[in-house]
């Protein structure tokens, strides 16, 4: 099994990957972020950022934990997505949390990234077999499974 800090390293690289991956098919293939979408760029970062900070710093249980927190709060936001798409006529289009997502400063000092611009029932373009949010929630368990086995293994190790 990898150490702890090899794991976080991992665990963020993959998180970044994502985002990578997000952005390439936001620019490579018009498709258009949804306020959801964006709020889970914001937690695949949350994630990437807290465990590259843990896992170099030596504050693995801390960077895990914060991680973790993030990509609780990811799997909260895919469910909704999925919820929307599961139940069509339930829409987060545009709607307040779109105009306050593209007006706080990452949005505005990084359009491309973190700008709003589509519709949430809209993310049902498929690959391999799954939509994008289909995708997003196997990852965010993937990610939440491995931060929490950091954190067991961590404490089991004292």
């Amino acid at each position: 099994m990898p150490s702890s800090r090899t794991s976080l390293l991992l665990i963020a690289f993959a998180s970044f990957a994502l985002v990578g991956a997000a952005l390439y098919l936001q620019h490579a293939h018009d498709m258009l972020p949804c306020p959801l979408c964006v709020i889970q760029r914001y937690a695949f970062l949350g994630i990437g950022i807290a465990s590259l900070v843990g896992a170099l710093s030596g504050k693995l249980r801390a960077g895990a934990a914060v991680a973790l927190l993030a990509a609780l709060a990811g799997l909260g936001t895919v469910g909704k997505h999925l919820y929307v798409l599961a139940n069509p006529g339930f829409s987060c289009g545009i709607d307040p949390m779109e105009t306050i997502l593209n007006r706080i400063p990452t949005a505005t000092l990084l359009p491309w990234l973190f700008k709003a611009e589509g519709l949430c029932e809209n993310a049902t373009d498929g690959l391999f077999g799954l939509s994008i949010p289909q995708w997003s929630a196997v990852w965010f368990v993937l990610l939440t499974l491995a931060l929490a086995w950091v954190l067991l293994a961590k404490r089991r190790a004292r």
